[in-house]
């Protein structure tokens, strides 16, 4: 069995690029520096490349890389540097010396973090998007089945309707059902990530209080929190109990008060939360009929700001909680700006060629296929090289993107897709038309600051 010196693991909350870029970005930098690593990635599919135990034993320090939960608990007594997984991806070279200065470190024991150690904000952000990247396949696949049962017309679930299509109507029976699941399943797992296993039949209890309630995605949020931090708090409350009552604890003990417990406080919290989540819907509805300009720059700025991070994060969790709610408007200026960035590389090295690497030409032209599919982190590495330049022009081409989106009352019924699910959006020429416009711009500004810097250095 081999030895490794430094095993790490990374995760993003969608687990479609970020993942593997930063796994891939670590196994480049601890091959540069001469040292063995294995990663094991959290992504969409699965665990890959999985640690075990021995690996574990063996290695000298461990790197997390992950906004989610990656089960660091598997790592206790080993040295642990824990960041995010944008991180991972930027600084994978520093994060590879940082361990390598630690393995020549005193045998001390000793836990590492962004900012030297783990924020309460950073704990709160693993935990949601743990929840998040469990959600999402629930919202995407309920999402598209509906989405393809309008293509028999609008009501065609409807018996009533001249339009009533029996096929049809199943697929937005089913599709509704994995829909109605975003909730119970958000609440579920970041209970799960606060309170491991005990945590996630109360979380999803509470979810679906909170999704009978009326109280939607932040209700969702709000259950999973609590139900999380109630079963904390009740292992701590039973564990001067025998050893040899562990397993009635887990079976019988931790279910039963934590359900009861969460239950009673959400449905007590159910009104409140309605109004509050209904108001928050409302607000950005107005927005969206009274001044598209300004929400479309709101969007465009957070999608294309961290593309994949954060930021991008919660205009995309907004969308899709708003298209849950049968808000199909907002998702479309945040799919428009999402799509927009890989599309702004593809379009600056075909209009600047010369003015790019190999490599870059590559991987612009590949942005065409991957911002078409709406996977806007294909836009990082260009990013990552001149963040100060490059940000800005994507946020600016983004948001002319998002606003033409607005202006133009698209609506786009499924929360992914990119260009695939062209055949269920209305007015999707013009959406597709707002895209290329902001893409375009963003390409010609992008590949003319490339050309200044490079006869600059000439």
């Amino acid at each position: 069995m081999s030895v490794f010196r430094i095993i790490a693991a990374t995760g993003c909350p969608t687990g479609i690029a970020h993942t593997y870029m930063a796994q891939e970005a670590l196994e480049q930098a601890a091959k540069r520096a001469g040292v063995s690593i294995k990663v094991e990635t959290h992504g969409q599919i699965g665990v890959e490349n999985e640690l075990t135990a021995a690996e574990i034993e063996a290695a000298e320090v461990v790197i997390i890389a992950a906004d989610k939960d990656v089960h660091a608990e598997r790592f206790a007594g080993k040295r642990v540097i824990d960041v995010s997984v944008s991180r991972g991806i930027k600084e994978a070279d520093q994060l590879i010396q940082e361990a390598l200065l630690q393995t020549t470190s005193a045998d001390q024991k000793i836990e590492l973090a962004e900012e030297g150690k783990t924020t309460i904000g950073r704990a709160i952000y693993k935990h949601l998007m743990n929840g998040v990247s469990h959600m999402l396949p629930f919202v995407v696949s309920g999402g598209v089945l509906v989405a393809i049962s309008f293509l028999w017309g609008i009501y065609s679930a409807d018996p009533a309707s001249s339009q009533y299509n029996e096929f049809a109507a199943m697929l937005k029976t089913v599709g509704g059902l994995a829909i109605g699941l975003m909730v119970p399943v958000l609440s579920a797992y970041i209970a799960e990530s606060i309170a491991k296993r005990p945590g996630l039949a109360v979380g999803f209890v509470g979810g679906l209080i909170a999704a009978n309630g009326g109280t939607g995605f932040l209700g969702g949020i709000v259950s999973g929190f609590l139900a999380g931090y109630i079963i904390l708090a009740l292992m701590k409350l039973l564990k001067g109990l025998p050893k040899s009552l562990d397993g009635l604890k887990a079976i019988f003990l931790y279910p039963v008060l934590g359900v009861f417990v969460t239950g009673i406080a959400m449905t007590l919290l159910s009104a409140p939360m309605e109004t509050v989540n209904t108001a928050m819907m409302n607000f950005l509805a107005g927005f969206q009929d009274s001044n598209p300009i300004i929400l479309g720059i709101i969007v465009g700025s957070m999608c294309a700001f961290d593309m994949g991070g954060p930021i991008n994060k919660a205009a995309y969790v907004t969308g899709t909680a708003l298209l849950a709610e049968g808000n199909t408007f907002f998702m479309a200026g945040v799919s428009a700006a999402c799509i927009a960035p890989p599309l702004i590389t593809g379009f600056a090295v075909l209009f600047f060629k010369k003015y790019f690497e190999t490599s870059e030409r590559n991987a612009g032209f590949v942005n065409f296929i991957l911002g078409s599919t709406h996977i806007t982190e294909g836009a990082i590495p260009f990013a990552a090289k001149d963040p100060l330049r490059v940000l800005p022009i994507m946020m600016l081409g983004s948001s002319v993107a998002a606003v033409l989106t607005y202006m133009f009352k698209v609506q786009v019924p499924a929360p992914h897709g990119g260009f695939l699910v062209l055949p269920v959006v209305t007015h999707g020429l013009l959406w597709v038309l707002a895209i290329l416009i902001g893409s375009v711009i963003g390409g010609f500004l992008l590949g003319w600051v490339r050309k200044r810097a490079v006869e600059k250095v000439g």
